[in-house]
């Protein structure tokens, strides 16, 4: 399906929902929850967490539907209730992540099946990929929650500057400056463990 008829197909099912049509807004959720909740891991950090966001999200687009003019795509929309669904709870929580280390390994397993039928990658460099995108995530989840979105939109959900800034609400300057210093910090990070991310 092209960019161009998944766009018109939103467009449809975005009447159908504003006319009170359950079945649309249930098509709709199938279309985007695993992308919302793939998202939200990745902001996150844990299961719970997440789908508690992607829930969340999800109420907030039902009770807002109506609101959508469509100035931008439903997609940016979409991301920028889901960015402030997470930075909401972040200000409740205002304490450390609690990641389950348990739903980590779990995910981290599941992903490593998927590289095995992907590429048949040697265990070596399954351990080894593993152990890096483990470090990476823990390094992510260090930044500060307005860089760990920017990153996530930029380098996960491969957003461009352009749609990070109507998401986040800020002048494409700013989107820019911020994803650097977000870099910056992400390679500070790394810095004792370089030569497993060819810094």
């Amino acid at each position: 399906m092209t960019d161009v008829s998944d766009k018109s197909l939103d467009k449809a099912l975005i009447a159908r929902c504003k006319q009170g049509d359950m079945s649309a807004f249930s098509e709709l959720l199938a279309r985007y929850e695993k992308r919302v909740f793939n998202f939200a891991y990745r902001m996150a950090g844990n299961y719970d967490d997440a789908n508690d966001v992607a829930q969340e999200a999800f109420i907030r687009v039902f009770n807002s539907i109506g609101t959508f003019r469509g100035d931008a795509n439903f997609t940016t929309w979409l991301y920028r209730i889901v960015t402030n669904v997470y930075l909401d709870e972040r200000k409740k929580q205002k304490s450390h992540l609690h990641t389950s280390l348990e739903d980590y390994i779990e995910l981290e397993e599941n992903t490593v099946t998927r590289q095995i039928e992907d590429g048949n990658p040697t265990p070596d460099h399954l351990v080894e990929t593993g152990e890096r995108d483990d470090l990476l995530h823990r390094a992510i989840q260090e930044l500060p929650e307005y860089q760990r979105v920017m990153v996530v939109l930029y380098h996960t959900q491969s957003k461009s500057y352009e749609e990070i800034a109507q998401i986040m609400n800020l002048p494409i300057g700013t989107v820019k400056s911020r994803l650097n210093r977000a870099r910056l910090a992400l390679r500070e990070k790394l810095e004792p463990i370089r030569e497993l991310f060819d810094l």
